[in-house]
Formats: C-alpha cells, structure tokens, sequence
C-alpha cells in the first residue's frame, strides 16, 4: 500500500477502535445493569454478575461493530475534507473511486473480525452462557438460603428462614405448600439442613409442627402434628437438570448450513428461521464494507461548502436506513420459505449499488452549463 493508503488506514483504525469502545461500552453497562439487578435479587455473587456480563460482551461487539465502522468512515473523510487532504489528493489525480481504497482495506478488516464473531464467538459464548444459567437454576444456595426473606420459588410453594448460622444451620424455618387443591400444608421448625442425596436436595427439619388445613363440604378443618425429624423433598422445587435444547443461535454455523433437518428436529425451529439465523451471521458481517463505502462515498458527493458536509452525513444515514429497510423486508420472506435464503445478501447488493454510485457522481461532479456571451451591439 502507498503512503497515503496507509496514513487513511491508520486513521480510520484509531477512530473505529474509539468509536466501538465507547459503543459497546454504553451497551454493556446498560446489559449488565440489568443482570445485575436480576442475578443479586436472586441471591448469586458479583463474580456471577461478572462471569455473565463476560459471556454475554461477544454479541454487544457484534451488534456495534457496523455502526463503529460507518462512524469512523465518516470522521475521518469529514477530517481530510476539512483539513484540505483530499483536494490536494484530488489535484495529484487521484479519482474518487481511488480515494476510496483504503476505505475498502479498511471494511474488509472489520469484516473478518465480524465473522469471526459471529460465527464462532458469539455461538459459543450463548451456549455457554445457557449451560451457566441452567446450573443456577438449580442452585439451592441462590433460591433458598436467604434470611429474613420470604421466597416464593415455585407457585403454592412459601419459604422462609429467619437465621442462617456459620456451619449451615437453618434457624426459624416456615415452609407452606399449596400446591393441592383445598389443601394447604404449613411446616415450621426450630433447626433444619439442606442435604444432599442421589434422588436430589432435602430438608431436614428438626422439632417442628405440620399443620394441615383441608377444606370440606362441612368448611375447613385443621390438623396438627408434632415431629422430632421430617424430611421434605426439595426435588419439584429446583430445575430437573435435563439438557436443554439448544437454540439456533448457539449452534455452529456449518451445523445450522449441512444439518438443518436435524437442528429442526432438535429445538422446533423453521427450516426457514435456520436458513436466515445461519445466512444472517454471513451478511451482517458484509454490511461492515457497505457502512465503510457509504460513509466515505456519500462525503465526496458534493462541492466545497462553508457550511460543512452535514447534509451529506445525514444523507449518509438515510442510506443507511434504507439499506436495513431492505434487510427487514426479506427477513420475513426467507423466515417463510428457506428457499429464498439468497434474498437475505440483498441489502449488501443495495448498499454497495449506492456506495458504486455515489463514487461514479463523485468522479463526475455537476458543472452548469455556461450561456454563451453575446456580443456587445448583437
């Protein structure tokens, strides 16, 4: 690459690079806000919080990646504009279409980084992230062992513990279970612990009382029971533990494209949502050299202005718009029938027709036609 080609490409990584960090800064804080209020309200650590937010950052890139890369297109052709660099390129003979060859280099870079991202990473960061979940769904520690708390966690199911002692020891528990029609069974007790067998968790409690009221044709009637030992059954109460289907978009690409039938089988999904979730990790990457082509072709349409290239910016992202417009008009055609997955590459042939376009107009700028002077006494 020449000199110039270098110094633009230089450029254009520094921004991207700014843009992408404050982007996906803005949208991770906000996802991991949200997780933390649900993980801590339910009794897991901030390295929990922590380890989701981690699996959870390869899919925000991915999402902000495009933009970051049409944000950096554009400062950095509006700054070589202002600071004069293009004219002077221009006078060299450099064309438009020339001009824009580092833009190309540049698309192309952020474009292996998205598939990569979104073939690979990404899949892999929301199985695990679903694998994690699954695990503390059936966490006794985080839906249980929470003091002066009432938990609900099933429906009819009311738990409740006043004091938890250093070496385990549950203290003032009140269990009440609803979950039979007309029959309401409340246990409570001085001492209990949570253990641990093949068949799943229990609870021991230790010198309570059960109290069972059962509603009759006669009205509702209550019995008592004192006991030294009772053992609840904690099992219906947790996860069952079962693997889980996996989600299209946690399953490989190359999975999804040579194995559809079997992914159909495996969690219900459409021949159709499998063709546009697989094809869909191929074009969102390619619209990363559409955004690159638009920001810097949309800038050169046009003279000199005082007044700035701000009606080219927005120009700009009205392209933009109208390319994800297309996008959403083919997605429900493709999530119908598989057979039109070629549709789903129809935004990228739009968004580069514009940028081809643009870049021709660039290379072709408007001259008004000159009157002829007439001739003094004609």
């Amino acid at each position: 690459m020449q000199r110039f080609d270098r110094y633009v490409l230089s450029q254009l990584m520094v921004l991207f690079g700014f843009f992408a960090l404050v982007l996906v800064s803005v949208y991770w804080v906000n996802r991991a806000v949200v997780l933390f209020d649900r993980l801590i309200s339910d009794g897991h650590s901030a390295l929990v919080v922590l380890e989701f937010t981690a699996l959870s950052l390869p899919a925000v890139i991915a999402l902000v990646l495009p933009m970051a890369t049409f944000a950096a297109a554009v400062y950095v052709t509006n700054r070589l504009t202002d600071d004069s660099e293009l004219t002077v390129m221009k006078a060299t003979g450099y064309s438009p279409i020339r001009l824009a060859r580092p833009f190309w280099v540049f698309g192309g870079l952020v474009t292996l980084m998205m598939l990569v991202l979104t073939n690979v990473l990404v899949p892999q960061s929301l199985q695990q992230l679903r694998l994690r979940e699954q695990e503390l769904s059936g966490s006794i520690s985080a839906a249980l062992l929470r003091e002066g708390t009432f938990l609900h966690p099933t429906r009819g199911i009311t738990f409740y513990i006043r004091d938890i002692t250093p070496s385990g020891e549950l203290r003032d528990v009140m269990l009440s279970d609803r979950r039979q029609e007309r029959r309401e069974t409340t246990y409570t007790s001085e001492q209990a612990y949570l253990v641990r067998d093949d068949e799943g968790p229990k609870m021991v409690m230790l010198a309570g009382l059960a109290q069972t009221m059962v509603a009759g044709p006669e009205g509702p009637r209550l019995s008592t029971t004192n006991f030294s030992e009772f053992t609840y059954d904690l099992s219906s109460l947790m996860a069952t533990g079962k693997r889980r289907s996996r989600k299209s978009d946690a399953i490989p690409t190359l999975e999804l494209l040579r194995y559809p039938d079997a992914v159909t089988e495996e969690n219900g999904d459409t021949a159709g949502e499998i063709a546009e979730e697989a094809h869909m990790r191929i074009q969102g990457p390619l619209l990363c050299i559409v955004a690159a082509l638009i920001g810097v072709s949309a800038l050169m349409v046009g003279g000199f202005s005082r007044f700035g290239v701000t009606k080219q910016i927005v120009f700009a992202i009205f392209l933009l718009v109208l390319v994800k417009v297309v996008e959403s008009a083919v997605t429900p055609v493709v999530v119908a029938s598989a057979a039109f997955w070629p549709l789903l590459y129809l935004p990228t042939l739009v968004g580069s027709g514009f940028a081809a376009g643009l870049l021709w107009q660039a290379a072709r700028p408007f001259r008004p036609r000159r009157r002829p002077v007439q001739e003094a006494g004609a």
